[in-house]
């Protein structure tokens, strides 16, 4: 029977025992021989002899291949415990010096199962790291496979599976109770019975761009001899997988501009001529320059999908409101989606503010070319609710600011032209389509984000985002400074916090103080510091597969933990800055929890003035814009994100005054936590934190609705690593549709993309 791809991964395991198999199938995931092929190495250790001892450097990862020149069993007793223990001294003879080996065992008949498979004269594959014991090089318990002989059940006869070592051996992503070279015999049968490997690419094309067969691909990534081989298959399989993903978002783009979309250009223009007259400033280059493309695109009879990034404080609303005033001229409506009913509130508010009378047409205080701008949120009664929905759906409301309310199926729209999506990555792909959906015609998107998460800066490498970029703040804006405050190893430096803080308010300035839960009794999960262990598989493996760094093994590695006190909450806070070190000064607190109305309260008084410190969970990282803020505190800093934390800070220095940002953390230096902070703390730059948050976090999935984390349907690509191969996979992508959008002319990619167009990831972004 033939062996294909799709044939079952038992048809290659050979006699591997049932509980190997079972490793395979259950603890690698691997069903098929297709699977088992695409499972590649996650780098390459040079094998060879020990000619060279003077260049090697403890910590050193070796490969070697040699025979057991001595071995001898010695028994001690431990000193930690008192009880007898026992260990196997052997040395290997290379083809150049000899190295010892050592290997701890529990008892003496560990230690002599072991010795029997150190028999002098044996050979094997030894790898471990290199360190220097009475002026010797030994590798301690070392990973060894012993050629002819099992590495599991004592007896088991794999002599005929004796597996050939190159100049390069494969180190694989495992599970407990696989070796490397389990894998790699596994993989080296199967490419040696598999048959009908097809290539998707044409020929033209692998030549074009200096591809080798996928077939080659296999066996250089599965077997290489040289580096030149492993990069050649890792260029295949990224070139490849790349150009999938671009001809579905290609397809994607020229079916989103047949579909069609009403042309907004603007009508008569009177209303955003009336708002552009009135502005006390001017606008900025970057803001006239990126007006300028959305409005070429509202023009188009497609689709617009653009991505506007700025920096904190850019001024990225005032162009998503004259882009939503140009749709009004035009006849239609505009709504913003904004992530929190404090962000609602707050944009509803500065809208109106910014807007004056011409947010009150129809009205008898209104002017004559004015609209209506109407907020709608989740916490609204029915009857609050009645008003605003009858106005959006006879199409009075010219601009709508809402939650995730505005995605119910009662709220109907008489024309959405424009979506406006605040902060893109607090809302899944679904949630978009829902109100994009309320269209009779696909209406423009517009997305803003300060710090693109992973997800964001993929799909913008990728294309399937056009891209507007505020990059100089507006004037008024002053710098902020960002701090660590290292709490378990300097205390008395929190201390010199809350003094800053008792200054600005004497100073006649406000302050934030951000804290990660709202009350002591919620769910204590996380409040230990997890140090993981990395899990470098091969698109997130060291930028070189020979780079000697990382675990050799999956969960080599154990997760150490970092004791640390209780998480900072609102309520406890409150009261003891009040009872402690801000005893005196006018504190109150904000949260989720609390009724709209109340937020909404505290909100105003803190803008007010009326307010010194606020007490706050993170319903004020975007949008809130109060100007008489300086200072922020950020309470266990290192249990958010890099998006939040840049998001948070730019919540102060609004005012022309500058910032102050207090990362507190009890994070130990060295910690991810700790290293993600002093990445914040060292630049301003939105740009520079996204790539680092990419590097360090993975990419989202660019089909699909995950937004950021260690899963990613990118299996052999980095969108940072590979930009230059996404670049150029795009170009080849382009050419093929310009040609043939159907791929006719290339049955099998057409087959693999079609597929992938298929799952139901791409589904969700189809409907986007």
């Amino acid at each position: 029977m033939a062996i294909t791809f799709d044939s079952p991964i038992t048809a290659v395991l050979g006699a591997t025992t049932p509980a190997r198999r079972k490793k395979f199938i259950d603890g690698l995931g691997l069903a098929t021989v297709g699977d088992l092929l695409h499972h590649f190495p996650r780098r390459y250790l040079e094998t060879g002899s020990l000619s060279n001892l003077g260049e090697l450097q403890p910590g050193q990862m070796l490969c070697v291949v040699g025979e057991i020149a001595t071995c001898q069993v010695k028994t001690y007793s431990d000193k930690r415990t008192g009880r007898p223990a026992a260990r196997v001294e052997a040395s290997v003879r290379t083809e150049g010096a000899r190295l010892r080996l050592t290997f701890f065992a529990r008892n003496e008949r560990t230690a002599q199962w072991h010795a029997r498979r150190l028999a002098v004269g044996n050979r094997g594959i030894f790898i471990g790291k290199a360190d220097r014991f009475r002026d010797e090089w030994q590798l301690t318990n070392p990973q060894l496979s012993i050629f002819g002989m099992g590495d599991g059940a004592e007896g088991e006869d794999l002599t005929e599976d004796i597996l050939e070592v190159g100049a390069l051996y494969p180190i694989y992503p495992l599970t407990k109770g696989l070796q490397t070279w389990d894998v790699a015999r596994a993989a080296r049968f199967a490419l040696v019975l598999v048959e009908g490997i097809e290539d998707a690419l044409p020929d033209d094309l692998r030549t074009r761009n200096r591809l080798v067969t996928r077939h080659e691909a296999y066996e250089l990534a599965h077997r290489p001899e040289t580096r030149e081989q492993v990069y050649a298959a890792h260029h295949r399989f990224r070139f490849e997988e790349a150009l999938i993903t671009q001809l579905v978002l290609g397809r994607r783009r020229r079916e989103r501009r047949a579909l069609g979309a009403t042309a907004r250009d603007g009508g008569d223009g009177a209303l955003l001529a009336e708002f552009d007259e009135r502005l006390p400033f001017r606008l900025t280059a970057g803001q006239v320059s990126v007006g300028h493309e959305i409005d070429a695109d509202l023009a188009a009879p497609y689709p617009m999908n653009r991505l506007l990034q700025g920096e904190v404080g850019s001024g990225k609303t005032l162009v998503a409101l004259r882009a939503m005033l140009r749709v009004v001229d035009s006849g239609g409506q505009a709504a913003l989606l904004a992530p929190t009913e404090v962000l609602a509130q707050q944009h509803h508010r500065s809208i109106q503010a910014m807007l004056g009378d011409l947010a009150l047409g129809g009205t008898l205080f209104g002017d004559s070319v004015g609209t209506r701008v109407e907020l709608l949120t989740g916490s609204m009664t029915k009857t609050q609710r009645t008003g605003p929905l009858s106005r959006i759906a006879s199409g009075e409301a010219g601009i709508v600011v809402g939650t995730h309310a505005l995605l119910q199926q009662q709220v109907m729209f008489a024309d959405l032209g424009l979506v406006v999506v605040d902060e893109q990555h607090r809302f899944g792909v679904e949630q978009r389509a829902a109100l994009t959906a309320k269209s009779a015609a696909p209406p423009h998107l517009l997305v803003m984000t300060a710090t693109p998460i992973p997800r964001t800066v993929a799909m913008t490498v990728f294309g399937d985002l056009e891209t507007s970029v505020l990059t100089e703040l507006p004037a008024g804006r002053a710098p902020i400074q960002s701090n660590v405050v290292p709490a378990a190893e300097q205390p008395a430096w929190l201390a010199r916090a809350w003094q800053r803080v008792r200054e600005e308010v004497e100073a006649g300035h406000q302050v934030y103080v951000v804290c990660p839960r709202i009350t002591a009794d919620e769910s204590e999960a996380g409040q230990v510091e997890v140090v993981e262990a990395a899990h470098p598989l091969m698109p997130d493996g060291p930028l070189d597969p020979f780079a000697d760094e990382g675990p050799l093994f999956d969960g080599a590695e154990e997760e150490r933990e970092v004791p640390r006190p209780p998480l900072a909450a609102v309520e406890d806070v409150v009261a003891q800055l009040a009872a402690g070190p801000l005893e005196g000064l006018r504190i109150a607190r904000l949260h989720g929890r609390l009724p709209a109305e109340e937020k909404d309260a505290v909100m105003r008084a803190f803008a007010d003035g009326e307010i010194d410190v606020l007490v706050s969970t993170t319903v004020i990282e975007v949008g809130v814009d109060v100007a008489n803020a300086t200072t922020m505190v950020v309470l266990d800093a290192d249990r958010f994100g890099i998006s939040q934390l840049h998001q948070l800070r730019g919540r102060v220095g609004r005012g022309g005054l500058p910032g102050l940002c207090l990362l507190v953390t009890h994070a130990l230096a060295g910690t991810p936590g700790r290293e993600r902070l002093d990445a914040v703390a060292s630049t301003t730059d939105g740009f520079l934190l996204s790539r680092y948050d990419l590097e360090t976090r993975r990419e989202g999935d660019v089909l699909g609705a995950s937004q950021a984390g260690r899963r990613s349907s990118l299996q052999n690509l980095r969108v940072l690593r590979d930009e230059d191969t996404i670049v150029a996979a795009r170009a080849a992508a382009e050419e093929l549709l310009d040609v043939d959008a159907t791929l006719a002319q290339a049955p099998a990619l057409a087959q693999v993309v079609a597929e992938l167009e298929r799952t139901q990831a791409a589904a969700f972004v189809d409907r986007s």
